[in-house]
């Protein structure tokens, strides 16, 4: 750049409307690129997704109990047989209405947690508790 180029750059004095669209301008952009792809969200949504993750943790944890308490009652063997008898669009109804998902001082069973239990009771996922027999 020229010598005469920067002094007129160094002399330049912005007026206050441009000073206000240049930090508008600044603030949109930041945000715009904040909330598109810098993962930035709402107080709100915030609180959607821990609320959500929640909900998952505690079906989550729910479903490995009901596995284990499915697999290590006495008649577990026939409840299994019973369980892949019926239809798969069923077998959360047959683990809620068995009383697998539901725990003490509740009146309905854990969200979510029945077609969780269902997965890991057919994949064999989980370890079986030694009844004695």
């Amino acid at each position: 750049m020229s010598n005469e180029m920067m002094n007129s750059w160094g002399q330049y004095r912005p007026t206050k409307t441009v000073w206000f669209w240049s930090c508008v301008g600044a603030a949109a952009l930041t945000m715009a690129v904040g909330f598109g792809a810098g993962g930035w969200v709402t107080g709100a949504t915030a609180a959607e997704q821990v609320a959500s993750s929640t909900d998952q943790a505690v079906a989550t944890l729910a479903a490995n109990i009901c596995a284990n308490r499915f697999l290590a009652a006495p008649d577990s063997q026939y409840q299994l047989t019973q369980l892949k008898e019926v239809d798969t669009w069923k077998q959360d109804t047959f683990i809620e209405e068995g009383g697998w998902v539901t725990f003490a001082n509740m009146e309905e069973p854990v969200d979510g947690a029945a077609d969780l239990c269902v997965d890991k009771i057919l994949a064999g996922n989980t370890a079986t508790v030694d009844n004695g027999a």
